[in-house]
């Protein structure tokens, strides 16, 4: 993980999104002092940082943020994540409960045995 690279894609998300840094920094609510900091090479990325930027845009793909491989904006497959569910809870599909309208999957974050990770949110 390169500080530069990260920067780089970082300006690259304000200018899609065509935010100032000060309005980045509000959005994901951190300090204004601290994204400059980072945007300037003077500080690293925290994991808080990254997981902000991950709450507060669902289109950045994390693995694309940290390492560069992958597509920004990035979005879920909802296919990929009706897949996944059948996969891990049974096809639910035929039995439908009242719950259903009680709960909602937010995220799922799937972690590979080789360290990298694929993150899907429902929009």
């Amino acid at each position: 993980m390169n500080n530069e690279d990260i920067i780089r894609r970082l300006e690259q998300i304000l200018k899609h999104y065509e935010l100032s840094a000060s309005t980045f920094a509000d959005k994901i609510k951190v300090q204004r002092s601290s994204l400059s900091h980072l945007l300037h090479g003077r500080n690293k990325p925290s994991l808080d940082f990254i997981l902000k930027i991950d709450s507060a845009f669902p289109e950045v793909d994390l693995y694309w943020l940290l390492y560069g491989k992958g597509v920004f904006p990035a979005k879920a497959d909802k296919s990929d994540l009706q897949s996944f569910s059948a996969a891990t809870h049974g096809d639910t599909s035929n039995n439908q409960n009242s719950n259903n309208s009680e709960k909602s999957i937010e995220k799922i974050v799937i972690f590979y045995k080789d360290g990298t990770f694929k993150s899907f949110k429902e929009h």
